[in-house]
Parts: structure tokens; sequence; C-alpha cells
């Protein structure tokens, strides 16, 4: 408790010199101020106006007039955007107050910016937004998985079950796991129907077609799919590139990871058309012992545009073949255990001298499809539409050696519907054997949108109809004492899910300081099961859900350099088909929908060379589907409901040019996350072993995966040009894995920095060569940022059982970009 204070101590005075530094920064009385307008000089309300490498920027208001105030004499490079406008630069020299304007050209094809403006929040919406730009991505595109790559976002915590962030990765933002965030690819559904989840390594290497991301913290704004129960994610990929290129990317590094990407595109042919594509092959060890990832994935993609509008298809794959390492490590945390950190217990086995083998299938193997198809069309100068049709194909299994007699499951013929053979006249009730559980689904469905952008209103309408259906099924390929067809199917079930929303939203300008915000959306859902589950009973259920969403805000300008802004949201999900199936023997237990309710205070200050901002969040919850810290057979969280229950925080966000080539940029989260009055359920042994199942009543106790202190930081330095060195550090606080707030399951806080050198060099025969090597961990700390765990009590004493997910040590990955 001390050492957690002690850095949030630390942490805090961190913050404290930024906002110095800001006051300090912002002395200046210089005023830049102008209009941006068409050719026809009519004003364009909400452009963008953005001081290229600075912290400043604005969009214009009802006049379509911008100003920058608190500028120091010199030379700046203003960008300005609008949507269906061509972009342009323009070097103003600034020596005293001056008026500098813009004029706007239309844009010879429609951008792609349409695919997602429905489902992102605008620059005046009230909601806590980060936004990655491609360069950014690229940047930390260094090998580790998406997860890894999203690391420094705030309040964002990331694990890996193979130790070094490539294989099955996982994150959560504001304690919230992927199954309650809402993702979408160009504004189409990415959660699993089932688990709601998103499975990143199912998409290797997805982010080299990526152009920007967009992550709303909180309820949000409305968008397609999944429930946002904590966050959305939204993906913009790769957007046209008016001239012909290729690139290749080659990464290699610790633990035998290697990646080969290779891009290329034709740009504009035409003015008309444009193709791009991109395979990439990813392989590694893992940290973990046969944690090994084999993927390969590719992106193609073919636009037509013109002059109002677009057709454009994408096709995304990913093939993966993992190792499993759902169990963790049971080990590290037992006194005098010779168990290493990398021990991995998945697939282990004795033969009859007593000798420990491992099982060479135990893998996970997964293929995953997503057509897409858009059309955008310019319905007018003010009024845009979008439409869009999907379908995503996924097949695969996971395989498993079941061994007769182990410490974790005893395999009896009697599991499976079989009767036991006799063999030499004695009945054999065990036996080895091997199996595969299968999984064969198809989603599919469309999205729709329009917007309407005009003087002072910024609206949008959206719908989209979504369609699961997945087959379930196990089969048996082998057993040692017979009586058994190889490929025996031991279980089939399947499900259906549909999915429909609409929503509406408007920013309305009341004046040039004060917007207003409104956002409704409905969601119905019908989900049904049907067959026999992997233990033989039953699993026929029917449910069906209708939520309501509301959500408001208001954003005031309070100068061109600050910001304030207000917003209250409601979020209803619906529970997952895990945690239906975890309830299906005690009707009592059914798990039942939940719902949140958002309110978030901002504010943001700018300048040139600063910037802060500061969220406090307070997320209340009823009924909240919170992890028990246990897992299923096929390692999903076990969760239960609990009555009440909140999050609520604030988080900090600064930037500092602290000298003209050295640069900091930091976040830090303080949060409680709290169940009210929980009571823990446990087994309990009397002296005579008798077993009983009861409550205990613990107050008021912290939320699993929920730590209270979370912190990124990145201190960039580019002594020359093409050079840059930058030293990353993150912080994450004591988290508990069970909802008990026993020290006893607990994750310690951990302390992790790593080193990136970054040098491209513009030879004339290439467009650009680009190297880049990144140490992780270089300190070499000792840690685990996952685990999982339980409790039992015997004649009165508490006892713990707990696995661990422990990460590398020092490790490096480094590689080479070419560009043509």
């Amino acid at each position: 408790m001390i050492k957690r204070w002690k850095n949030s101590v630390l942490y805090g005075v961190l913050v404290l010199c930024g906002v110095l530094m800001v006051s300090f920064t912002a002395t200046s009385q210089n005023v830049v101020k102008g209009r941006v307008t068409d050719q026809e000089g009519a004003d364009l309300i909400g452009a963008s106006v953005v001081i290229k490498s600075s912290y400043l920027g604005t969009v214009t208001n009802l006049e379509g007039q911008y100003q920058f105030s608190n500028l120091k004499n010199g030379d700046y490079v203003f960008v300005v955007s609008y949507i269906g406008y061509e972009s342009i630069q323009k070097k103003v020299s600034v020596d005293g107050s001056a008026t500098v304007n813009f004029t706007l050209e239309p844009s010879t094809i429609f951008k792609d910016e349409i695919l997602v403006s429905a489902t992102r929040a605008g620059n005046k919406a009230p909601v806590a937004v980060t936004n990655f730009s491609k360069d950014e991505i690229s940047k930390e595109n260094t090998g580790q998985d998406i997860p890894y790559q999203l690391s420094l976002s705030p309040s964002l915590v990331e694990s890996s079950e193979a130790g070094n962030g490539i294989g099955y990765s996982a994150l959560r933002i504001r304690g919230t796991d992927a199954s309650r965030i809402n993702v979408t690819i160009n504004g189409i559904p990415l959660n699993d129907s089932e688990s709601q989840g998103v499975y990143w390594v199912n998409m290797p290497d997805f982010s080299s077609s990526v152009d920007n991301i967009q992550i709303q913290r909180g309820v949000g704004t409305s968008t397609n799919g999944a429930a946002a129960f904590g966050a959305t994610i939204n993906f913009q990929t790769q957007t046209v590139n008016a001239k012909p290129y290729a690139e290749i990317q080659s990464v290699a590094g610790s633990f035998n990871t290697f990646r080969n990407t290779y891009k290329a595109g034709t740009g504009l042919i035409n003015d008309k058309f444009s193709f791009d594509a991109r395979y990439s092959k990813l392989k590694s060890d893992g940290f973990v012992d046969r944690a090994f990832s084999d993927h390969e994935s590719f992106f193609v993609s073919g636009t037509y545009y013109t002059e109002k509008g677009m057709i454009k298809a994408n096709v995304i794959n990913g093939d993966q073949q993992t190792g499993i390492s759902w169990w963790g490590n049971e080990f590290i945390h037992v006194k005098g255990d010779t168990h290493s950190r990398t021990y991995n217990p998945a697939g282990e086995y004795y033969d009859e001298d007593g000798k420990v083998h491992y099982y060479k299938n135990q893998t996970d193997n997964y293929k995953q499809t997503h057509y897409q198809l858009f059309y955008s069309q310019e319905l007018s100068k003010s009024l845009n539409m979008n439409a869009a049709l999907h379908y995503t194909q996924g097949h695969g299994y996971y395989e498993q050696f079941q061994d007769d007699d182990n410490d974790y499951h005893d395999t009896y013929y009697a599991d499976y519907g079989l009767s036991s053979p006799v063999i030499n006249g004695a009945e054999v009730t065990q036996t080895d054997l091997t199996r595969q559980k299968w999984l064969e689904n198809d989603f599919y469905g469309f999205t729709y949108s329009l917007n309407y952008k005009k003087s002072r209103v910024d609206a949008s309408f959206g719908a989209a109809w979504n369609k699961y259906e997945g087959d379930h099924f196990g089969n048996i390929l082998w057993a040692q004492n017979g009586g058994i067809d190889n490929n025996y199917q031991w279980y089939l079930n399947d499900s259906e899910k549909t999915d429909f929303n609409a929503f509406a939203k408007i920013n309305y300008d009341l004046t040039d300081k004060l917007n207003v915000y409104g956002d409704i959306q409905y969601r119905h859902i019908n989900y049904d099961m049907n067959g026999m589950d992997d233990d033989l009973e039953d699993l026929i259920q029917s449910h069906k859900f209708d939520f309501f969403n509301p959500k408001l805000g208001i954003y005031y300008t309070i100068n061109p350099n600050q910001n304030i802004y207000a917003s209250f949201g409601v979020a209803h999900r619906e529970p997952t088909r895990a945690n239906f199936k975890d309830a299906k023997l005690d009707p009592s237990s059914l798990p039942v929908d939940e719902s949140l309710f958002d309110y978030e205070l901002g504010y943001e200050f700018r300048s040139t060379k600063a910037t802060f901002g500061a969220n406090v969040y307070y997320m209340y919850y009823r009924d909240q589907l919170v992890p028990t810290g246990e897992k299923n057979s096929v390692g999903y969280d076990i969760m239960t409901n609990v009555d009440k229950s909140y999050r609520a925080g604030i988080e900090l966000i600064w930037g500092v040019q602290l000298l003209p080539k050295l640069k900091w940029d930091a976040n830090l989260t303080l949060s409680q996350n709290k169940i009210k009055d929980f009571v823990e359920y446990s087994t309990y042994y009397d002296e005579n072993w008798n077993e009983e199942y009861k409550g205990k009543e613990l107050g008021d106790s912290d939320i699993s995966y929920s730590p209270d202190l979370i912190g990124s930081s990145i201190i960039a330095f580019n002594p020359f040009k093409g050079f840059g060195v930058s030293f990353i550090s993150k912080y994450v606080g004591e988290q508990y894995f069970d909802n008990t707030s026993s020290s006893d399951r607990m994750l310690d806080a951990y302390h992790v920095h790593n080193l990136r050198l970054n040098y491209a060099i513009h030879p004339a025969w290439i467009k650009e060569i680009a190297f880049h090597f990144q140490v992780n961990n270089i300190f070499d700390a000792e840690y685990e940022n996952n685990a999982y765990g339980g409790n039992w009590y015997e004649q009165g004493n508490e006892k713990t059982w707990r696995y661990d997910y422990p990460q590398a040590g020092i490790n490096c990955l480094g590689g080479v970009i070419l560009k043509f």
C-alpha cells in the first residue's frame, strides 16, 4: 500500500510539473486569426485548422473564422482540412498579430472519411477521445499485437498469454475488457456476436492496413454493433493514395520472432480507380513454453471514385495457429517451487515410467475472412449517405490431449456419453484421448447512415441489421483404450443471434462558444441456442432484449486555447453465450442484462508548446457482470451479476515541448472501482470434510481487474533530421483478480520501461529506408499483467488457488521498412 501511494505521489508531481510548464509556455501575446472559405467565398463551418508540429488545433466557427492566441514570433506550418475539400498546408511567418485566410478547393474525388463519420465523435463532441494518426500507428507497429500498440492510450491495460505481446493478447480500458468495448472497422461491427469479445489473434498485422483509430472512453457516442460499456474503438482502413507505391517491412527479435509485410498500391488510375494490397507472415515462439504463433494475413481493397460518390470493397483475412497457453502458471508464487516462469501446463501428460511429455498439437487454429462493400454518395453540399454490406466467415478448432489421470481432470468414457469397453474381461472406465472443439460461423448484415452538416447543425442518422449463425461441435480423434470411433462427434449445438440498432445524433451550435449534443440509440437483440453442450446437457435457450440508450452533453469554448465539456449517457448490455452456458444447470443464477449510467466532465488546454487535459468520470452500474476470478473450460471468465457498483476517476493527459528537439507526452488515471455490499460465495469444508456452499458479506469491495492507478509516458528526443529516440514507461497499480479485495488474490503493481530508436533516410533511388529498434522491459522487471483464481475454506481457514501469466524480461524487436 505504501509503495502504491508513493507512486501516486510521483505521478502527481509529474502532472503538476506539466501544468506549470503549460502555464509557463502560454505567455506570448501574438494572435493569428482568419477565415476558411470555399472558392465561391462561402464560409466553411467546422473546418479543421492545425499548426503542424505543435499541440494547437481548432475548428472554424459559424462565420468560418478561427483564432490562435499566445503565438510566439517564428515560422509555423498551418494545415487546413474539411470533408469534401482538398487539404492545404501553408507556411506562416508570425511577427506580431496577423490575419491569414484560407481558400479550399473541392476535392476531385469523394473522400474516404465518410465511411466512419457517423460512428465517430466529432471535434466538439462532449466525450473523452484519443485519436491515432497513420504516422502514430506506424511508429507503434514494431511487431506486437494491437493491444500493445495502443498501450499509451489513457486508462488502458494490456496483457499477453504468451508473455511477449504476440498471439493471444487482450486489453482493458477503465477496467472493462474487450467484451464490453465496442469495436468497429469502417463502422462495421468487429466484436464476436456470442462472446462480444475481440480476438486480435485472428487479425495478425491488421494495423499495417489501418489509416487511423479513434478510442472513446465511457459510453461515448452511438455506434453499430456490441454495447459500448466502457469504451469504443473505431478503425478506419487504408484510404486513397494518389500515387503508386510499394513497401516491404521486416521485423525480427527475441523468441525467434519474425514478421514480413508486403504492401503495394496502384495510386489513382485515371482519377477513378485505386487498388491496394497487403500480405503479412508472422512467427514467434513466445516467451512462455509452446505459446508459439504461426500467423498470416492479407488485406485487399479496390475503390471506384467519382466527384460525388464512391464504391469501395475490402477483403480482410487472418489465418492463425497458436500454441494454447490459456491456463497460466500456478507455481510462480509457490515458495521454493522449481518451475520456471515460462512453464505452461497445456498438453502435459506422463508416460508409464512417470516421464513428462507435452502433446505437440495442443493448438488453437482459426481462419476468418471479412468482406466489406461500401457505397457512399453526396446528395447535396450539406447531406451525404453511406451504406455498407458485410459478411464474415470463420471456422476453426482447438485440439487437446486429455490424460486419463491428471491433476486437472480425469477422462472417463461416461463424460462423452459412451459405454466403457471391456478389455481382457475387465471394464475400462478411463482413457487417454485427443479431441477437437470446432466453431463454424457466419456473420452478415448491413449498415446505413445519413450525415447532415450545415450552418449550426451537424447531425447523423444510422442503422444496422446483423445476423450471426454459429455451429459448435466436438470430435474425438483417438482414444488409447478404444471403444470410440475415430473422429466421433460427441456434441453439437448451434446458435442464431440477430442484432438491430438505430441511432440519431445532433451537435447544435447555440452560439459561437456553446454547443449542445443529443444522441439516442435503440437496440434489439434476439438470441437462440439449441442442441447439446460438451457436458452432454441440453443448451436450449432463447433470449430477447430491447434497449434504449440516450446521451446528451454540452461543449463550451472558453477561448481559442481552452474548452470544457460535460455529458451523461446510458448504455445497456446483454449477457454473452458463456454467461448463459455457465448458468444452464442453475436457473436461479441465470444472468440478466446490465445497465450503465455514465457522467463525464472534461477540460482541455492547448498552446503551441504544451497541452493539458483532465476528464472526471463516474460510471454507475446496475447488475454489472463482473469476473469472479475463475475461468471455464475454454478460458472465458466466469461472471456474476452484482446489484450495484461504480467506477469513478480522473484521467489526466499532458504534453510538453521541453526543448526544440525534446518532447514529453504522458497520461495518468486515478480511480476507485467498487462493488456495493458484495457477498462472496465459496465452498466450505468442516472437520469431517463435509462440503457446503455459502455466502459471506464483505461490504464494499474492489472490482476485479481494475487498478486504481495507471500511468504511461513517452519522452521523445529528435537530435537531428530522421533520427529519434523514445523512452516509454508504463505503470499499472495493484489489481485484484477476484472481487474479495484479498491480497492473496492480487496482482502486484508493475513499472515497465521500453527504449525505441527510429532512423529514416531518403536516398535518390528509393522513397525511404527506415530502421527501428525497440528494447522492451529494458530494466528486466519480473511481473505478471494478468491472473485468475479463487478460494475455499478448510475448517475455517481460507485457502487460495491462482494461475498467473508471467511476462518476458528484457527482449528486443528490430526491423527495416523500404518504401518505393
